[in-house]
């Protein structure tokens, strides 16, 4: 999600863009309805597909499909939404760790020649995380996933989670959703209409929505559920292959389809979206049990401290309410408890104490927290994780200096953050300005640190630079409106200043301000 590549792109016909923009406004709908939370799923049901799966992908120059560059075009402009969207989440700890999982099956595909390098160099590969208790992930355009914390926070192992995101990562590296998108010559009004309104409705009134999706799919919904099922098999088979060379166990897929086929048979009560936009049957759960090693399926893949921290997390930043955050803070001291397993204890522990510093009771929080130190003694991931958490809860509890204690001198990217929200709060900006900026050298489209490293030049004294970069927080986040109003201000103050150091930075501020006009103006063309 940090380094976003941005390479230009060809300009459209004008029959391209407007294609472009017919399908622009309909992913907008339905990328943010979590009933039909997987766009792959949402295209399937707007056309009477064919029963069997393309054997190769639509040549780029086929005029009823989208080439790469408008593909991430499209992916660009939902991804703006999204952004906007309150439930939009860009939590450091639950960001690198789920990036940690994306980028290792990214080098795998490339590896095994899944990945293109045209699509490697054109997709954006960024994940995007969602406040969401509802277990979902979807891909989008352009080399964008959407993971829901709900997902997070049900996965018992790194390898189940990995398993989705590899599935996903197969929709995109076999361009289904181009190919979904070339069917769309086959469409009727009647059909495009009932799955735009449904899409709209599903955030109001999911019954109504469903009823106007069924009124509008029964005629299509055979040989839809044929092509869908095929592109669902072929995302397993190579999400299955990206496991065992990304570091992950394969194991992780089947005891992922074993979960999905246990809440399958609760008849899902709407918490699941993922069973619905990834409809599981017979046949792929067969495959997934045949690609197994013979002489008898492996012992799943056991539960990591780690990982049971951070699905601990996901749950309570999920926004679970008030009670629930309660009743969490309660479960370490029931009986039974420490003879409970390591993970379970340590994942006990690390939401009581969230939750105990979401309330504001840190007293709490700070003695959930010393308990989970001793119980994650020895694994130095979970380690890492407890003494995040335990900087988290000094902060919010005013004590700056005690949060700077609990965090390592070697700093990854929620590190830098909590020293950075520290640093500031003591008055020592200055301190961090340099590990800002060179984060954003390495990472020019993290818009959250971009924002800190506003704050640290605005508490020095140097409205210049900090006006123009909060102006590249707002490109990093593709508002460009905002950026170009801001690069103006910083335009304003250039005029004002004599100083040789605000004249470089001015002259920056002119090259970036013309460059933001200009995708300005793209904007407004393709609307």
């Amino acid at each position: 999600m940090w380094n976003r590549k941005r390479t230009p792109s060809p300009p459209m016909t004008a029959m391209a863009s407007a294609r472009s923009r017919k399908w622009s406004k309909l992913l907008q709908a339905l990328a943010k309805n979590t009933l039909t939370a997987s766009l792959l799923v949402a295209f399937a049901a707007l056309a009477p597909l064919s029963a069997k799966a393309q054997p190769s992908l639509p040549t780029l120059g086929d005029g009823s499909a989208l080439t790469t560059g408008e593909e991430r075009r499209l992916g660009d402009r939902i991804i703006r939404e999204l952004y906007r969207d309150p439930d939009y989440i860009d939590d450091p700890v639950l960001v690198e760790y789920v990036q940690g999982l994306w980028q290792a099956l990214l080098a795998a595909a490339r590896a095994r020649g899944e990945l293109s390098p045209e699509l490697d160099e054109r997709f954006a590969w960024e994940v995007l995380l969602g406040r969401d208790r509802t277990v979902n992930a979807f891909a989008l355009p352009g080399g964008y996933l959407g993971v829901h914390l709900g997902l997070i926070g049900v996965v018992a192992t790194r390898d189940e989670l990995a398993s989705v995101l590899a599935h996903e990562l197969s929709h995109v590296t076999q361009r289904h959703i181009s190919r979904l998108m070339a069917q769309q010559s086959k469409q009727t009004p009647l059909l495009l209409g009932a799955m735009v309104l449904a899409a709209l409705a599903a955030s109001k009134n999911p019954g109504a929505a469903q009823a106007m999706m069924v009124g509008g799919q029964a005629v299509a919904m055979q040989n839809q559920l044929n092509f869908s099922r095929d592109m669902e098999r072929e995302a397993d088979r190579i999400g299955y292959g990206l496991m065992e060379p990304s570091g992950f166990a394969p194991q992780g897929f089947v005891s992922m389809f074993d979960k999905l086929q246990q809440a399958n048979r609760l008849n899902d009560n709407g918490s699941w979206p993922y069973l619905r936009s990834h409809p599981l049957t017979t046949q792929r759960m067969a495959d997934m049990h045949s690609r197994l090693p013979p002489g008898g399926a492996a012992p799943p893949p056991q539960p990591g401290l780690e990982h049971a921290l951070v699905a601990a997390r996901a749950r309570v930043l999920s926004n679970p309410g008030v009670d629930a955050l309660r009743l969490w803070i309660t479960e370490p001291q029931n009986s039974g408890f420490a003879s409970q397993p390591a993970p379970r204890r340590a994942a006990a522990l690390y939401t009581a104490a969230l939750a105990s510093n979401q309330l504001r009771d840190f007293a709490a929080a700070r003695t959930a927290q010393a308990r989970l130190d001793e119980v994650v003694r020895g694994d130095a991931a979970a380690q890492r994780q407890s003494q995040r958490l335990a900087a988290e809860i000094a902060l919010a509890a005013g004590l700056p200096e005690a949060a700077l204690q609990r965090l390592p001198a070697e700093t990854g990217r929620p590190e830098l953050v909590l020293r950075t929200q520290a640093l500031l709060r003591l008055g020592r900006p200055a301190e961090v300005t340099g590990a800002l900026q060179t984060w954003v050298t390495n990472h020019p489209h993290d818009a959250t640190v971009w924002q800190l490293l506003a704050s640290a030049w605005q508490a020095q004294g140097q409205p210049l630079r900090a006006v123009r970069a909060e102006a590249e927080s707002h490109a990093a986040r593709y508002d460009y409106a905002a950026a170009v109003d801001r690069f103006k201000a910083g335009q304003d103050l250039a005029r004002k200043s004599h100083s040789a150091a605000d004249y470089i930075e001015a002259s920056i501020i002119d090259t970036r301000l013309r460059a933001m006009e200009s995708l300005l103006k793209e904007q407004a063309a393709e609307r």
